[in-house]
């Protein structure tokens, strides 16, 4: 495959080389920005899943298309809804899990049906309903309406698990605005008898008004934001027997304002496991509840840090064992893997890698299957290792990212990858001998499009640390000539902006900004993912800083080359980006010319609880770190042109930020400029999002 991979590269550049006489499309701004809905986007097979160990399937709609790519009939198409059941007529109708012609699951007009030969089963869901999550057995359906939890059954049974009255109390969704690994609210038993559920009282947490312009007159509507510091949300569990219809509340032990995580049900279904975490997210317990009594029985094991610890993944339980698991964390400074049991025993530290572990992917008897970095930071790798710690083997083994899917039997592994020059692959890897099927070869959708060129390079920060960036430059690129340059940053935790996939993993809007005649440079300073905990909490309780100073040694580097106009440095970015962005342009302002920041943390104190005082601490017991990151006191030192952006509805980095920076800049008789995107969150989605980015890109190249 290796050879095969660089004889596609090879052919790609000839290709490219022969014929760029053949180059006449251009790419609009609008494409770009619209590129995935445009088909400039490779064609990846997007969707694809195992539906048993010989099959494949992709669900459009109610048709569905089947490879099976160990038969002769490597390829079908069915649709369902037309061959196999009777709601011929229903516009709404959705696959939603294919096992093979004989069992699978769809969703048509709000009814959830699980289909096999003998049976039809149909679950009515109402309209309102969100979070929608089926029991294992696919014969129950759990479900929020505004704050309260119900069931549903094929019986038409639909049971209230819940009754709160009081609207600041909410029960099945998630909690702690999405932090800690949390995505949902809802966990079905093993055997989908009992139902556990986060519940949150948000009562002394202040309310935060939003204006909504779409009604005559106005309104204020109010959300639930706990800023640094200030009163938080308090968190529990629930347990719900569906057999005795009653709830039992775990009896947890810590400080109402604590939090609570990554709830794991036992392999017994006798006990759940939480992670609880204090509120300064310093000091983390493992701890076994009985689900019964809702007592906590003990913490299975603890860890510490004078930084932070960040549970992010549940424990996962060995097959066949009742009390041995394996679990994800950092203390040795990379995410490794652990094997412990439930008496709190340390039965050895699997992988001791050097780079980071991103996911546990499946956990046999035997083998653990995993997904990492490897050695370089910027690919994605999944991994097998037995459960002693020995013979760690690579899976997939060509450069770039890779995302991967697990066959039912583990024999498969499903391959989806690409790296800065190859579009897309997808295929089949034999997981114990290596062997690679090529299921489909991603053609590139910006083939005779004028376009420019991306590169991956390194440099070194100013303390000597390995820094990854990324260049893009246009394609009539001479390198006798000058070129004005953007800095595209981010520059915060659990981001990573330079990959080895398609592109370097930028946007198509920096390629139509290159054929403005721009150089496009990102760069992965500390503070940003993969890295290690060490390169990551480099940033702590001063944000802005060190990821000052590393983007300070990427323009050092940038101004070492010929090409680059140092007179003309523009820098953008959104959200930590826009923190950036502004802090740049003011802090070092004899750099930049001009600045676009959407959606800018400005002061960290009113930012949310669970983020920002896991980087900053409390703004009482970091007043120094809070000052000095506040960008109201570095209004004055603005010299070039700065657009600030804000969404009107913005619940994540609210719009008192730019506002009080664009009032701070008026006492301070410092001019700036400002767009509201009105009715938008933190980031403007759709058709409007053409407008944005006119608008960003129009204002660079005007005022550069």
């Amino acid at each position: 495959m290796k050879k095969y991979i660089t004889s596609l590269f090879l052919i790609t550049v000839f290709f490219d080389l022969s014929s760029q006489d053949l180059k006449t499309k251009e790419l609009t701004l609008e494409n770009a920005v619209m590129g995935f809905y445009n088909g400039l986007y490779p064609n990846n097979m997007y969707g694809l899943k195992w539906a048993d160990s010989n099959m494949l399937y992709l669900a459009n709609g109610d048709d569905i298309r089947i490879l099976s790519p160990f038969s002769k009939n490597k390829e079908e198409t069915l649709s369902l809804k037309k061959d196999l059941i009777e709601e011929k007529n229903s516009k709404n109708f959705k696959i939603l899990n294919y096992q093979n012609n004989k069992s699978f699951s769809y969703v048509v007009d709000n009814n959830y049906c699980f289909y096999n030969l003998s049976e039809k089963k149909c679950i009515k869901v109402p309209s309102m309903a969100n979070n929608i999550t089926v029991s294992p057995k696919n014969n129950t359906i759990a479900y929020t309406i505004k704050n309260n939890l119900f069931y549903a059954n094929s019986e038409d049974s639909i049971i209230k698990i819940t009754d709160n009255i009081n609207k600041n109390i909410t029960s099945g969704q998630s909690i702690h605005r999405n932090e800690f690994g949390i995505t949902n609210g809802i966990f079905w038993s093993n055997e989908g008898e009992k139902l556990a559920f986060y519940e949150k009282d948000e009562s002394d947490v202040h309310d935060y008004p939003l204006l909504d312009i779409s009604v005559t007159p106005g309104k204020l509507n109010t959300i639930k934001y706990p800023m640094a510091g200030q009163k938080s949300e308090y968190a529990r569990v629930g347990i719900y027997s569906l057999k005795n219809d009653k709830i039992i509340y775990l009896k947890t032990q810590h400080p109402m304002d604590d939090y609570i995580t990554n709830l794991t049900w036992g392999p017994n279904d006798k006990f759940v496991y939480l992670g609880e975490l204090n509120r300064d997210q310093n000091h983390l317990k493992w701890a076994q509840y009985d689900i019964n009594s809702g007592n906590r029985i003990k913490t299975i094991y603890e860890e510490t840090n004078q930084k932070w610890v960040e549970p992010e993944y549940p424990i996962y339980f060995i097959p066949d064992s009742k009390n041995e698991f394996v679990t994800l964390s950092e203390r040795d400074g990379f995410m490794n893997i652990y094997h412990y049991n439930t008496d709190g025993k340390l039965i050895r530290q699997i992988t001791k890698n050097k780079w980071v572990t991103t996911k546990i992917k499946h956990v046999s008897r035997e083998l653990i299957y995993f997904e990492g970095t490897g050695e370089d930071p910027r690919s994605l790798h999944t991994f097998s290792i037995q459960i002693n710690g020995k013979n760690q083997k690579q899976l997939t083994i060509e450069p770039g990212v890779h995302k991967t899917k697990l066959s039912p039997d583990n024999k498969y592994l499903l391959d989806q990858f690409s790296d800065i020059n190859v579009p897309g692959i997808t295929q089949l890897i034999n997981t114990k001998n290596n062997e690679k099927r090529i299921l489909n070869i991603a053609k590139n959708p910006l083939e005779g499009y004028i376009i420019g060129t991306t590169e991956l390079v390194n440099l070194k920060s100013n303390n000597n640390l390995d820094l990854h960036a990324r260049i893009i430059k246009p394609s009539y690129f001479n390198e006798k000539e000058k070129y004005p340059v953007l800095v595209y940053v981010y520059g915060g935790p659990h981001a990573q902006l330079v990959t080895n996939s398609w592109l370097g993993g930028s946007s198509l809007w920096m390629y139509w900004m290159a054929e403005q005649g721009y150089i496009i440079f990102t760069l992965d300073g500390r503070g940003s993912a993969n890295r290690g905990f060490e390169f990551e909490s480099a940033i702590f309780r001063n944000l802005g800083e060190i990821e000052m100073e590393d983007q300070i040694s990427g323009i050092e580097y940038l101004k070492n080359l010929n090409f680059v106009d140092s007179n003309k440095l523009a820098v953008h970015g959104w959200s930590y980006g826009g923190f950036m962005t502004t802090s740049l342009m003011t802090r070092y302002p004899n750099i930049f010319t001009v600045g676009v920041a959407g959606g800018p943390v400005i002061d960290w104190k009113w930012y949310e609880v669970m983020y920002g005082e896991r980087y900053m601490d409390t703004p009482k017991s970091n007043k120094e770190g809070y000052e000095k990151s506040s960008l109201l006191n570095y209004v004055k030192y603005l010299k070039g042109n700065l657009l600030l952006i804000h969404g009107t509805v913005d619940d994540v980095v609210v719009m008192q930020h730019n506002l009080a920076y664009i009032k701070k800049s008026i006492e301070e008789g410092i001019h700036v400029d400002f767009f509201p995107y009105p009715m938008h969150k933190h980031n403007v989605r759709g058709k409007d999002r053409i407008h944005l980015m006119e608008k960003v890109l129009n204002y660079i190249i005007l005022k550069n």
